[in-house]
């Protein structure tokens, strides 16, 4: 299968921002960086909805870009998230990251002033002509507000600079319609639909649970990608309940910061408006990590790679 940004396909990981004492950790952001590189992950998406973009400053926003794009270094792609609901600051921030040396941007859906679908239009062709690297456009209407529409998305599709797609809508026949019309790179934004989307097209995942089990989340995809389906099921039906958890126990991301507090790789420190786990969502959290076999009689275990 050939879509617009093949190189794309695969897994990516959408990597928390490490806090400590309120600031920016960067020597565990690189402890991350480096942790995704050895489990071979095609590419990492710093400052998204999990690295809690809303509430970094613009200076740390930058710097996180920066920071991850020199820890990588080459050995996997970095794709930041961009996106604002100002087109003017997607803009600066998209084009910071490409002089930054991105190999792509994650740009949200404007978000709160809920545009037309034509204001939709206007802000996405605005950042990818803004830029020469491509762009995904990241449709998660939960989040923001407002569907972008599969007459949008393709409509998105005639301008050259938008080559991805991650789609977080939860719609099969949303994702079907954009996959039978356009070349574009659909990347599932949700890990528990990671396999259905493959199925009818999908070319991978930005992935929440890749923060702790990479090499499990690359298995299903490796085992997809090698017509291997029952493999993939496996992989899909063993990451299920880990994966809805992750999304389900609090506001992303609340529990994948607790839980890698859990085995020692993050503080679990996040930003107000966001508090940390109750202690009965805490120990339900624990015991869905030791059912996975991550946690064992208590004590924090070396995450698999």
């Amino acid at each position: 299968m050939s879509t617009r940004a093949e190189k794309f396909a695969g897994l990516s990981v959408a990597i928390v921002t490490p806090f400590r004492d309120g600031r920016i950790d960067s020597a565990r952001l690189r402890e991350q960086v480096d942790f995704q590189a050895q489990a071979g992950v095609t590419c990492l998406c710093p400052v998204g909805t999990t690295g809690e973009s809303p509430t970094l400053s613009h200076e740390e926003h930058e710097r996180v870009i920066a920071e991850t794009i020199e820890a990588a270094a080459g050995r996997l792609l970095v794709m930041p998230g961009t996106g604002s609901n100002s087109t003017a600051e997607a803009v600066r921030l998209t084009k910071y990251a490409a002089a930054a040396g991105a190999d792509a941007a994650l740009v949200v859906g404007p978000y709160y002033n809920r545009p037309t679908q034509q204001g939709i239009y206007e802000h996405f062709k605005a950042i990818a002509e803004s830029v020469e690297i491509p762009i995904c456009v990241y449709n998660i209407p939960a989040r923001t507000g407002r569907n972008i529409e599969p007459e949008t998305i393709l409509r998105l599709a005639e301008i050259p600079g938008i080559a991805m797609v991650k789609e977080a809508t939860g719609s099969m026949d949303q994702a079907s319609q954009i996959l039978a019309s356009t070349d574009l790179t659909v990347l599932s934004g949700d890990d528990s639909m990671t396999l259905p989307l493959l199925a009818i097209g999908g070319r991978g995942v930005v992935s929440v649970v890749g923060n702790l089990v990479p090499a499990d989340m690359k298995s299903l995809l490796d085992a997809f990608e090698a017509g291997d389906l029952e493999t993939a099921r496996h992989w899909h039906h063993r990451l299920f309940t880990l994966c809805r958890d992750l999304l389900g126990l609090a506001s992303n991301p609340i529990p994948i910061k607790s839980a890698m507090a859990m085995l020692g790789r993050d503080t679990g420190e996040v930003r107000l408006p966001l508090v940390r786990l109750e202690k009965p969502l805490e120990d339900k959290l624990r015991g869905v990590l030791g059912e996975y076999g991550l946690l064992s009689t208590g004590q924090a275990t070396a995450c698999r790679v």
